[in-house]
């Protein structure tokens, strides 16, 4: 008994099909050109996926400074600046209080710098204060 592979031609047929010659190079030009957008594509999300844990890091700090300055009425002070540690990621932060249209309110903004893909970001958060309380 003979043993006949299934995916061969027809009995006149010298041997089984297969790529050709053209179609393997076809195919290899083809890969030549995905493989190197795929790996770009995966690097552009990997960025994008940095600055937005980054940002979303800065924009906890912000809201913790300012509820901290408003508890605790420091934001009296006027102008105060530090660093705040999230995570592994030092963050420098800034307040300022700036008038605002009614003369009893004033704008609380804190500023949060932090360095991503060498560059110099910033989260602003503002609340009104009231500087009769």
């Amino acid at each position: 008994m003979r043993w006949k592979p299934t995916n061969c031609l027809p009995p006149r047929a010298r041997s089984c099909a297969g790529f050709t010659l053209a179609e393997v190079l076809a195919a290899l030009v083809f890969m030549a050109i995905v493989i190197p957008v795929a790996v770009e594509g995966l690097r552009v999300a990997s960025l994008a996926a940095q600055w937005g844990v980054r940002r979303a890091a800065a924009a906890r700090v912000a809201e913790r400074v300012l509820n901290e300055l408003v508890v605790t009425g420091q934001w009296r002070r006027g102008v105060q600046n530090g660093q705040a540690l999230e995570g592994l990621q030092v963050y420098e932060w800034e307040s300022r209080l700036d008038p605002w249209l009614e003369s009893h309110l004033r704008v609380l903004t804190v500023r949060v710098r932090f360095p991503v893909q060498h560059q110099e970001a910033e989260v602003v958060l503002s609340t009104l204060v009231d500087v009769t309380q």
